[in-house]
């Protein structure tokens, strides 16, 4: 047995991580995802917003 591929219970460490990357996305970034496309409560931490960029178009449109 290799001793650098499996885990001490056995497990097939290469085989887990390559089932882990057909299994789709994380955890996270379906959190990530539904943020970014729902614009739901407490997301901000995932927003792509520039807040400096609103703040100038919001003061510009003030200024009109």
């Amino acid at each position: 047995m290799d001793h650098e591929k499996f885990t001490v219970a056995g497990t097939n460490i290469d085989a887990v991580k390559k089932k882990n990357e057909q299994s789709g996305m994380s955890y996270n970034e379906v959190k990530e995802w539904i943020a970014k496309t729902t614009g739901g409560h407490g997301t901000g931490i995932y927003s792509d917003t520039n807040i400096e960029e609103v703040k100038r178009d919001i003061q510009q449109s003030r200024l009109e």
